[in-house]
């Protein structure tokens, strides 16, 4: 059985990839961040983020 390639996406979810690891999985556009939330862990400290535990 064959498949179709996935088609481009315009819009949604699927259009906004990580600017670091490329996922499209929880990424953060709020101030044009464009990380996944995992990168933003990793990140936060180096971009001026205060981290509360």
């Amino acid at each position: 059985m064959r498949h179709k390639p996935p088609k481009n996406r315009k819009f949604g979810k699927g259009v906004v990839k990580c600017r670091r690891c490329g996922t499209t999985d929880g990424v953060i556009r709020k101030y044009k961040l464009y990380l996944c939330r995992r990168c933003i862990n990793e990140v936060a400290l180096e971009m001026g983020f205060k981290v509360y535990e």
